[in-house]
């Protein structure tokens, strides 16, 4: 049985799922071109989604699949800065999270889109969960902080009900407040690791 997760540099999501034994795969245009495996056992394929790519597996072994589109020209934080981005800028970044969605519906998997606060609510639909990685800190205290998710959903996936810390301890702001870095990008986009093995115990 196969996992798969578009547009993932970290593999965090597919974390949880291998160790459960499943056979996992992180496509991502930062993996080192064509196919390695991880020292756990995670596929990586550096690809560019610009161009959709099909898995080396039968479409009916797939049994979850997460996407993680670019949103540097669609989040709704950098409004104010999008007449300077260009049709070309936007228009790539709503082909890429099409791609992302035709992949999610065509694999008839269970499914999520993830994306934050975007005008994709405004060009596609609106998302059918947001979230915040505190919700899931009960499962890994260091995501207790806030950061506005949306998810676009199908296929029979199932939310995971929130588990916060039950310590009460207020969730931060870290990622708003995080200084500009060559691994900010990097660091604000990588998936909650509570998140992940909520997901997973919903899902599988």
């Amino acid at each position: 049985m196969n996992v798969v997760s578009l547009f993932d540099h970290s593999a965090v999501l597919l974390e949880p799922w291998s160790q459960s034994g499943f056979d996992c795969w992180a496509v991502d245009i930062a993996h080192p071109r064509g196919h390695t495996v991880r020292d756990d056992g995670i596929n990586l394929i550096g690809h560019d989604l610009a161009v959709p790519w099909l898995p080396p597996f039968p479409k009916s072994s797939i049994v979850f699949v997460a996407a993680f589109p670019p949103c540097d020209h669609l989040a709704v934080s950098g409004a104010r800065w999008f007449a300077g981005k260009g049709l070309r800028a936007l228009a790539r970044s709503v082909e890429l999270f099409a791609t992302a969605a035709e992949f999610c519906e065509w694999s008839d998997a269970p499914y999520f889109i993830e994306n934050p606060v975007s005008t994709m609510s405004t060009y596609w639909r609106k998302p059918d969960h947001i979230i915040h990685p505190w919700q899931y800190a009960g499962l890994h205290s260091a995501d207790n902080y806030t950061k506005t998710t949306c998810l676009w959903t199908g296929g029979g996936f199932v939310l995971p009900p929130p588990c916060p810390l039950q310590n009460g301890a207020a969730p931060d702001d870290r990622i708003h407040k995080m200084p500009p870095s060559a691994q900010r990008a990097a660091l604000r986009s990588e998936t909650p690791r509570g998140l992940a093995l909520a997901l997973h115990a919903a899902n599988q």
